[in-house]
């Protein structure tokens, strides 16, 4: 046990040893006037793309949207919605404020965010929606990145998304050679006693740690799951195939690195 000092806060040393610890943390969002407007638009706009009057009850509405809408128009609805929410000046903000605290003692206090907010709609019992296991540091993403996951229902079950702990996702990753596993699915069904599904009741966050493995599956509830996925990372941090400028863009650079950046030693006679 050292006996150093910690520079961290009691608050700040706890979230942060359990995000290392399970590489993931749930939280209850730390605006919920901001969370309630995000999932109030994308309501309001899933209405007037299906020509309904907009809902007293949004959380019942989004629930219950698949007796409004069928698997084929599904995407075109997706579509909509993401290109229209990520239209309104405010909403990345707005996004952003649901776990500004958290994202700050997890990945930094200089940040950038992912450009466009992205959403996610499980119909029940539709399996063209499903997103199979895996990791997103293995398509290109940089491990200096935090996910900033928010469901706009309750979800639960198959409604929600599943997650490896870090501690068994670093033994299964360390066997990858060895398993000489063929598929996905094969994947899947090796690390399935070791998942961890994750229980968000509306009104909560999650931020997850994309070096870990995670996916869904067919969501067999009677009810519609709606989320939306965006990625934060300190803007000092390597980047990997996503850059800034082209995937990320610059939130929050404080004043020293602003005069640091510009700064250029005066030249010599």
């Amino acid at each position: 046990m050292s006996n150093l000092p910690t520079f961290w806060r009691d608050d700040e040393l706890g979230m942060a040893e359990s995000f290392v610890r399970e590489g993931y943390v749930i939280q209850p969002a730390e605006s919920r006037g901001d969370l309630d407007r995000i999932r109030d638009l994308i309501a309001d706009i899933t209405a007037s793309y299906l020509k309904l009057p907009p809902a007293e009850d949004k959380g019942a509405f989004l629930d219950r949207i698949h007796e409004k809408v069928d698997v084929q128009r599904l995407n075109d609805l997706r579509l909509a919605v993401i290109r229209e929410m990520n239209e309104e000046p405010w909403t990345r903000l707005a996004y952003f404020n649901t776990a500004r605290r958290a994202l700050e003692v997890l990945v930094g206090n200089e940040l950038a965010m992912q450009l466009r907010i992205n959403l996610s709609i499980q119909l029940p019992n539709d399996d063209s929606s499903l997103l199979p296991v895996h990791a997103d540091v293995w398509a290109g993403d940089s491990p200096y990145e935090v996910v900033l996951w928010v469901p706009y229902v309750n979800v639960f079950g198959t409604k929600t998304m599943y997650i490896l702990p870090r501690d068994k996702d670093s033994e299964y990753q360390a066997r990858m050679g060895e398993l000489k596993l063929k598929s996905a699915e094969a994947l899947y069904r090796t690390i399935e006693p070791d998942l961890t599904w994750l229980d968000i009741p509306y009104g909560n966050v999650l931020l997850f740690t994309q070096n870990v493995m995670h996916g869904n599956v067919v969501n067999r509830e009677p009810e519609t799951r709606w989320s939306s996925n965006c990625r934060f990372k300190s803007i000092f941090s390597p980047y990997h195939d996503k850059k800034l400028g082209e995937f990320f863009e610059p939130i929050l650079v404080r004043p020293a690195t602003r005069i640091g950046a510009g700064y250029r030693l005066p030249s010599v006679a």
